[in-house]
This record gives C-alpha cells, structure tokens and sequence, in this order.
C-alpha cells in the first residue's frame, strides 16, 4: 500500500498586490488587537534612559533575565549621569548573568557618558541621534522612541516577530532590515508600535517556535500558516 504523502507547507503569495497586502495586514492587525488589547512593553523602567539601558542590555538575552537584573543596576545608577561617573568592573559584576557582559558593560557605560557630555542627560528623540549612541542599533532605536516617546520611527523586529512575520506571509525575508520594510510598506504608521508588542506576546503565548499551537488560535482562518506543517 503506498504512504500517503503529507500536502506540502503553503507558501506565500507575495506577489499580491500591495493593496491586498494591506488587507491582509489588517486583519491580522485587528486579530491581534482583540487579543492583546492593552499591549506593554515586556522591560521593566521608569524613564526612557531606563529603557535605553534595558534595551541594550536585552541583545541575546531574555527580557525576563533583564528585568531580574536591571533593578540593583537601576538603584545604583537611576540616571544617566550617575551611569557615566561608574567603574566598569562594578558595572561589569552587575550584569555578568545577562552574557556579554564585557562588551555591555562599556557600551552602557559610554552611552550614559554620551548623553551626559551631549544632551544633559536626557534621551535625543530621533532616530539619527539615537543610533549614533554606542551600543544602539535601529531596533533598540525603534523601541525607545515607540515607547517612551511614542514615536513611530520604525517596526521592531525581534526573534518573534523576524518567525511570526514570515509565517503571516508578510514578508519572506530573515533579514530584520528588510523585514522593518516589508511590514512599513503593509501596516498602517498608527499600528507599528503596537504590532511589535501583540506579535511578541502572541509568541509567547500560542504562536510558539517550537509547538505552534496553532488549532487554539483565533487567527488560524486569516493565517496563512507560511513554512508549517499541514494541520
């Protein structure tokens, strides 16, 4: 008796037409948004310096072992200033757990000493001047200037949303420069600090790398289900 072979994954149809790319984005976008009504950033802060040094911190690292870590660093060093005057070994101790702690250490540190020197302290509020600081890239730009200003510079693009992204067929690329694109040219500006936060919690809750739970969510009609196993 011959094996019955599997249907294979769907791919995307990314040759829609940008309109109907839109639509899509939408739905997924609302679907979304019934799910994770009031989304919140996962770092714990209190001001946007705060969560400068949290999202730096955060590069390869879990957002919980961040947050398990940032409070001794944070009533040590509340602000930039206090930051900038630090040792490095004293900082480096600090946040040994998150890993890389050399290289995080001394960017932090010279980054509070950049905001000290250039902008009294105080967190710049554009993307050019943010992604000069060191240790800052466009995603932890994006982030600060999303939540703590409420500026939609750009769409965050972590490891859940590169994954999830893919498999809403918005885009087909692993690069997250070229991911940031494809979701800019697709989801409404008003909608691109949010998606981040509901895409990241939608892949901790159901939409998980390893075991997708896909037959208990409520996005499985509108999602394409691009790169998984047939149902």
């Amino acid at each position: 008796m011959a094996k019955k072979q599997s249907k294979p994954a769907k791919t995307s149809n990314y040759d829609a037409s940008l309109d109907d790319k839109k639509k899509h984005a939408r739905k997924i976008v609302r679907g979304l948004a019934r799910l994770f009504p009031d989304p919140e950033c996962a770092l714990t802060h209190d001001s946007p310096f705060q969560l400068l040094v949290a999202t730096i911190l955060s590069a390869q690292c879990t957002d919980e072992r961040v947050n398990a870590t940032t409070p001794t660093l944070f009533k040590k060093y509340p602000t930039a200033e206090k930051l900038a005057a630090s040792k490095q070994a004293d900082v480096e101790k600090i946040v040994h757990p998150l890993g890389f702690f050399r290289a995080k250490a001394t960017n932090i540190r010279k980054m509070a000493q950049t905001l000290s020197e250039q902008y009294a302290g105080e967190v710049p509020q554009t993307l050019k001047e943010l992604v000069a600081l060191p240790g800052v890239g466009r995603k932890t730009a994006n982030v600060v200037l999303g939540t703590a200003f409420g500026i939609p510079s750009g769409v965050v693009v972590d490891t859940h949303v590169k994954r999830i992204t893919n498999i809403f067929g918005f885009t087909t690329s692993k690069n997250p420069d070229i991911i940031e694109r494809d979701l800019i040219e697709v989801l409404p500006k008003k909608e691109w600090i949010t998606f981040s936060h509901r895409v990241i919690l939608h892949g901790r809750a159901t939409c998980i790398a390893r075991r997708p739970q896909c037959t208990e969510c409520s996005l499985l009609k509108i999602c394409p289900r691009i790169g998984l196993k047939p149902l």
